[in-house]
């Protein structure tokens, strides 16, 4: 089935809770048809969003969230590339398994997915890829040692603003958010305050900061290669 005239598309990984969750309903409130991407994800209500469960790391899950998107929608605008893990360790205690593991989502995730839609954004005079990473890239934390998180979140911010250049002449806007720390699942309630004290503000950011973030830029024809941080403060210093 094709798309309405002029409904756009947004593929959205990490779909199921927190950002992702929050992402798609954002993206539903502007109009746009979204295919939806997790390891977990179930069936949604709404005709106007399909899901596609499947490990982000496999290039065959981003096969098949692109021909979701083109058998449902006929098109795909926007690709939002927020699935992501974070392991904070000491650096001789990440074991190759979590290298595998972080790469995977983080780094082989993004290769794959993004790689694929690109022709498709091109195809329709243009379009927009936000990533999400970590405001650790920018200002490390001796309280959160993580440099599987800096080398491969690292990665994607030096790569949005490679891709922003590569594609600027085409129509196709690239562009990331780094947030800091998110109330999301992923941390349990009795970190809070520790991870609170983390933030110049003195809190922990909602994932509507994030979700407000990405509308934010989708909407901003004039910004690529922008990294947006998110981050109460942190990326400005402690």
């Amino acid at each position: 089935m094709s798309s309405s005239q002029g409904q756009k598309v947004a593929l959205i990984t990490g779909a199921s809770q927190g950002i992702g969750a929050g992402l798609v309903e954002a993206y539903r409130k502007l109009g746009y048809g979204v295919v939806a991407t997790s390891r977990s994800i179930g069936d949604a209500d709404d005709p106007e969003i399909v899901t596609v469960r499947g490990d982000i790391a496999d290039a065959g899950t981003a096969e098949r969230v692109v021909s979701a998107a083109l058998e449902r929608f006929g098109r795909i605008d926007t690709l939002v590339n927020n699935a992501g893990i974070f392991v904070a360790k000491p650096f001789t205690d990440y074991t190759d398994e979590d290298y595998d593991l972080i790469t995977g989502i983080n780094l082989a995730g993004f290769f794959h997915l993004t790689r694929r839609v690109l022709p498709h954004l091109t195809a329709v005079g243009g379009g927009h890829i936000v990533t999400i990473t970590t405001s650790f890239v920018d200002q490390p934390n001796s309280n959160v040692p993580s440099v599987l998180a800096s080398l491969t979140k690292g990665g994607l911010s030096s790569a949005t603003k490679s891709l922003a250049i590569e594609y600027a002449s085409r129509g196709v806007r690239v562009n990331a958010v780094a947030p800091g720390i998110i109330k999301t699942p992923m941390h349990p309630v009795q970190t809070h305050e520790a991870l609170a004290g983390l933030h110049p503000v003195g809190r922990m950011g909602e994932t509507s900061d994030v979700v407000d973030a990405v509308v934010y830029l989708e909407s901003a024809p004039f910004v690529t290669g922008e990294i947006l941080h998110v981050d109460g403060g942190q990326n400005a210093g402690h």
